[in-house]
């Protein structure tokens, strides 16, 4: 493996655990209800075969198994794709690189890219990586590609009490450089400007693109208030912006995560 392969797989096996971020802070569970919205919106009928690439321990695959869908998982990380093995039910996973698809062309009813994009730092390798995608869903399958706003992280560390100088110049610096310094407390990651990655998706062939703001323009109304006795409060107010404001394009990098969703060719 190359030494950013290698990091991103340490970084997942030994510093920080995935199973559990969904189920955590308020930026997360908006995350998890609003994807799960979309991609119930998105995908054919069940059953549908779908391809959940670098679906870490499992999270959205199981929810479409009960859904009715048979999924397969493939993931980067060993350790993920023995999480997914191993829980309940069991998901049918295996270990391997979103660049290069372990699976035959148009074997797909659906794929989904929800974490590969942004742990991918040369353009080559994101737009290679949503080619594969389109390249093994069927002739007019959807296919969803997530990707992180390039604002996301000062917005997070402001609405978290955290933001400093440091941070300061790391927000002046991420407006013109999109990539993670590792050593920040994240891995190899690579944050998007909304025309870069519509540009990326329509690079590699996606069709009948919509862009969603995941997570809505208030998820950091969300993060302040967590301990405050207005916290579910604010955190419903904003899911019901979430979902008000998923197709707005002008407010979609105000999201944490940012969505793509279109069509195989």
């Amino acid at each position: 493996m190359s030494e950013p392969t290698t990091e991103i797989v340490t970084f997942y096996e030994e510093r920080y655990s995935e199973a559990a971020r969904l189920d955590g802070r308020p930026q997360a569970r908006l995350e998890r209800l609003r994807t799960l919205e979309l991609l119930r919106e998105l995908l054919p009928a069940a059953p549908a075969r779908v391809l959940d690439v670098g679906g870490g321990p499992g999270a959205y695959a199981r929810e479409l198994m009960a859904d009715g869908h048979q999924v397969r998982l493939i993931d980067l990380v060993p350790a993920h794709v023995a999480q997914a093995r191993a829980g309940t039910p069991a998901i049918d996973a295996a270990v391997g690189d979103a660049r290069k698809l372990p699976e035959p062309d148009g074997a797909w009813d659906a794929t989904l890219l929800l974490g590969p994009v942004y742990h991918l730092q040369d353009r080559a390798d994101r737009v290679r990586a949503v080619r594969e995608a389109i390249r093994v869903t069927r002739r007019g399958g959807p296919v969803a590609v997530a990707a992180i706003s390039r604002f996301a992280g000062p917005v997070d560390f402001a609405s978290t009490g955290r933001f400093d100088d440091r941070m300061l110049a790391e927000s002046r610096r991420l407006i013109i450089d999109g990539n993670n310094i590792v050593g920040g407390g994240f891995t190899h990651a690579y944050f998007h400007r909304v025309p870069e990655l519509l540009a990326e998706c329509a690079e590699a062939g996606l069709s009948d693109v919509t862009l969603h703001g995941v997570e809505g323009p208030a998820w950091s109304a969300a993060e302040a208030a967590v301990h405050g006795p207005a916290a579910e409060v604010v955190f419903g107010a904003a899911l019901q912006l979430a979902r008000l404001y998923s197709s707005e394009r002008d407010l979609a990098a105000a999201s944490c995560h940012l969505l793509v969703t279109g069509t195989a060719r």
